[in-house]
């Protein structure tokens, strides 16, 4: 006679269910919806209201020896999945994980500044800033170190091919559109949990330097690196940060201009009010640098340089489960590119199930 392993199954409100097996822990459906209503200065606007849906799949369960296992698929209004996570908790060597275009790594720490709502760069503006996320936009496996005092943690994550793929079941990437290898993360994380926070990490992708292959050699292996530090006492968080990356492009006379560096810094201030009511203001900047040289004889100066820069204040309410969020941002040399400049005001509007 089949054994029959029982399955249950509960739902709250239609949109949070959780499926559970004898021994097979359980999955977690969680959703919210956003409504958003954004003005473009200088730009056409057109019709300003949007939304979108979210779903997360989120499973967990124990091992026999007491170890947590860890699932999670996210859905962002897209076709397909965007980004999901297979993850082991041991008893006391830290967190093993796999994971696809979710961040990780260097990917956490591309903005941790401060705010009431989303990062300056992400504020109802379509900047296309270049931001330091090393092996995050990858498929890639990562280590985290058990939390020691104050949730202090050291990560590393890698990648056979840093290419910005997600692979599915049985599936490769395929040939990569660009010269970047493997990679490697290395993040020190000190004292998230407390009033003082120290962060930094560095990143190396190894670069195909055959100039056959691709239509610009390099000269070296492309370099990523972050570090910032925030800090809170009662309602008020306060934080600056600061990233460089290094494409490591030839240059020299008779070559064409190629993108040589990025630097960025950000720094943001926010404040609860109280329980339901927050405020933040925050800067973005981010320089790009070209290996245009004014003339042999000086070794190559980097120039010319594009910066692009930006504020935002922002506001958020929460009440119960709805959220009403508001952004006015600022841009000037959006894209990189001169006279670009586009402010913008959003009011969203989300709920969760």
């Amino acid at each position: 006679m089949k054994k029959i392993t029982k399955l249950g199954l509960s739902a709250l409100c239609g949109s949070l269910a959780a499926i559970t097996a004898a021994n097979a822990g359980s999955v977690d459906v969680k959703g919210s919806a956003h409504a958003t209503w954004t003005s473009l200065g200088n730009s056409d606007t057109g019709n300003p209201f949007g939304m979108k849906t979210n779903l997360s799949f989120i499973g967990t369960g124990e091992l026999d020896g007491g170890q947590d296992v860890k699932m999670s698929v996210i859905h962002t209004d897209k076709a397909a999945w965007s980004a999901a996570e297979l993850a082991l908790t041991t008893n006391n060597i830290g967190t093993f994980a796999l994971s696809g275009a979710n961040g990780g790594g260097l990917g956490n720490y591309d903005d941790k500044a401060p705010t009431a709502w989303e990062e300056t760069w992400d504020a109802g503006i379509s900047t296309s800033v270049n931001l330091q996320k090393g092996v995050g936009s990858s498929t890639h496996v990562s280590w985290a170190s058990p939390k020691m005092a104050g949730g202090t943690q050291f990560i590393v994550a890698y990648t056979p091919q840093n290419d910005g793929a997600y692979s599915g079941d049985k599936a490769t990437s395929g040939a990569a559109s660009n010269q970047l290898q493997e990679g490697v993360d290395v993040v020190l994380d000190i004292a998230p949990d407390g009033p003082l926070n120290i962060f930094m990490g560095y990143s190396q992708t190894f670069q195909d330097k055959n100039s056959s292959h691709y239509n610009a050699a390099v000269q070296g292996d492309h370099e990523e690196a972050t570090a910032g530090i925030k800090w809170s006492v009662g309602p008020l968080a306060a934080g600056v940060q600061v990233g460089a990356e290094n494409m490591r492009p030839q240059h020299g006379p008779g070559l064409a201009s190629e993108i040589s560096h990025y630097v960025n810094t950000s720094w943001g201030v926010a404040l609860n009010i109280n329980d339901g009511l927050s405020l933040s203001y925050g800067e973005a900047r981010s320089q790009r640098v070209y290996t245009t040289q004014q003339n042999s004889a000086n070794g190559g100066e980097f120039t010319p340089k594009q910066k692009m820069k930006g504020s935002s204040i922002q506001a958020g309410y929460t009440i119960g489960g709805v959220t009403l969020k508001y952004a006015d941002t600022t841009y000037d040399n959006v894209g990189y590119t001169v006279g670009n400049n586009k402010d913008a005001q959003v009011l969203s509007m989300g709920i969760a199930f």
